[in-house]
């Protein structure tokens, strides 16, 4: 099945008001920024978004919060060089925190991929963040059970794909993107090539297409870090 679209425009359509969405990217490594700018134009409203922290500056994730499009985040650090937009919505009330240790959140997301409902870690034994969860001893040991991470939709920055939706990443660029494709009813990526079906070596395909829904290439795409010292610097 061919799953490439011709633009990023088209790649994201169908996220609507309501939707969850995760968003993959460790700071500004793998975020990817197209696909996210093709989302802030759509302006869909009341989104919960799963990322590995809460935007810097006014580009990327940080812009979606800045223009009010996300209602809820499910992250592990929402404090960021410049975390300006998510810091002035929180203390005013207008975008709620869910707070997961990085470690945890990685594995809520595995678990929703694999089918796995439920599991137990003792990170955050003892802590707020255990409030009102199941606890249980082990061998000894209290733990907190957790529960998965799904989501209706993923936005996803490779570097190799084919028109299958098969992937790799480049190099720190990976992190949570090859979880979140298995996690989300719905894996868009942005890929900065696209190749020719059997270019990509099996044995080196991260993310296999059967995760994979929509591939758009992004030749040259733009990174957080660049876009935030540009802002800074016409400021």
């Amino acid at each position: 099945m061919d799953k490439r679209v011709g633009s990023v425009a088209d790649a994201v359509a169908g996220i609507g008001d309501g939707a969850r969405v995760m968003i993959g990217g460790f700071g500004g490594a793998g975020a990817p920024i197209e696909l996210i700018h093709a989302l802030i134009d759509k302006r869909p409203r009341d989104l919960t978004v799963i990322n590995n922290n809460a935007g810097t500056g006014r580009v990327g994730l940080a812009a979606m919060i800045d223009a009010g499009m996300v209602a809820k985040m499910i992250c592990s650090f929402p404090r960021s060089s410049d975390p300006r937009a998510f810091t002035e919505k929180y203390l005013a009330g207008e975008i709620e925190l869910e707070l997961v240790p990085q470690g945890t959140l990685a594995e809520r997301i595995r678990a929703g991929g694999a089918g796995i409902p439920a599991f137990y870690t003792p990170t955050a034994y003892g802590t707020e963040l255990a409030m009102g969860k199941v606890i249980a001893e082990f061998d000894g040991r209290h733990y907190v059970q957790e529960r998965w991470l799904k989501a209706d939709f993923a936005l996803v920055k490779a570097h190799l794909g084919d028109p299958q939706g098969n992937l790799t990443y480049n190099k720190a660029a990976r992190n949570f993107g090859p979880l979140m494709c298995m996690a989300a009813a719905t894996t868009i990526v942005q890929v900065s090539r696209l190749v020719p079906a059997g270019d990509i070596d099996p044995e080196n395909v991260v993310t296999p297409g059967i995760f994979v829904d929509r591939v758009v290439e992004v030749p040259h795409p733009q990174q957080e870090e660049d876009l935030v010292r540009a802002g800074a610097a016409c400021a």
